[in-house]
């Protein structure tokens, strides 16, 4: 029963990573269709999210199973809880991609609105946290989880420095009115993929500690020797 149930985890975990793989993609495409005004770029990322949806169901099934077939308890039971809430985090982020690539496709077309040079550090953040979070999980790294949970912070004011200079051009030019609005919503959207990837982190504190830190900033802080 153990080598059976050790192998119907080593599946889940890999049809997770796999749907990790392509989220990861989603996003990195449908930011660069937003930085090139890039409209085919922008609909093979909302053509995509089927295949996201469909990944997820996936996995929730493969975690259906293991809990029938081998009533695991202890740290597989927490495993399989996480994977559950992970894969949850994931299909929401593939869903802020398709924002961020329906807003470009929105972008591509005139009167445009200069991209700010504060977005591409958002990005770079944001993207490393997604990657950080995942490779926490693989490797059940709690270090780098919490690392994850506190570079938030630094998306957090990429996200209100974007949104004054956003404000601020509008204020200058109402004509860029609408196209401001859907280049805000996008930057909205990116600061919430880093929240994710920031659940993604807590998640893998819930797997190895057995301790639920969601909405607990304080059990974030590592602790003392």
């Amino acid at each position: 029963m153990a080598k059976h149930m050790q192998r119907d985890l080593e599946k889940l975990q890999g049809l997770v990573l796999k749907m990790a793989g392509h989220v990861e993609g989603a996003i990195y495409s449908s930011i660069r269709a937003l930085r090139d005004r890039d409209p085919d770029a922008a609909k093979r990322v909302t053509d995509g999210d089927n295949e996201i949806d469909q990944m997820e169901n996936e996995v929730q099934e493969e975690c259906l199973k293991i809990l029938a077939l081998h009533q695991p308890v202890a740290v597989d039971l927490r495993r399989i809880a996480a994977v559950m809430l992970i894969s949850t985090d994931l299909e929401r982020m593939g869903d802020l991609a398709v924002g961020i690539a329906e807003r470009a496709e929105m972008l591509a077309v005139p009167p445009t609105i200069s991209v700010p040079e504060r977005l591409a550090h958002m990005t770079a953040a944001t993207t490393d946290m997604v990657r950080k979070a995942l490779d926490a999980f693989v490797h059940q790294d709690v270090a780098a989880a919490r690392t994850v949970v506190r570079l938030d912070d630094v998306v957090d004011d990429d996200n209100d420095h974007i949104i004054a200079w956003l404000t601020a051009e509008m204020k200058k030019s109402p004509d860029l009115v609408d196209a401001g609005i859907s280049l805000f919503s996008a930057v909205r959207h990116l600061e919430r993929i880093a929240d994710h990837a920031t659940n993604i982190a807590e998640d893998v504190i819930y797997l190895v500690e057995g301790e639920i830190v969601r909405h607990k900033p304080q059990a974030i802080q590592p602790a003392a020797h």
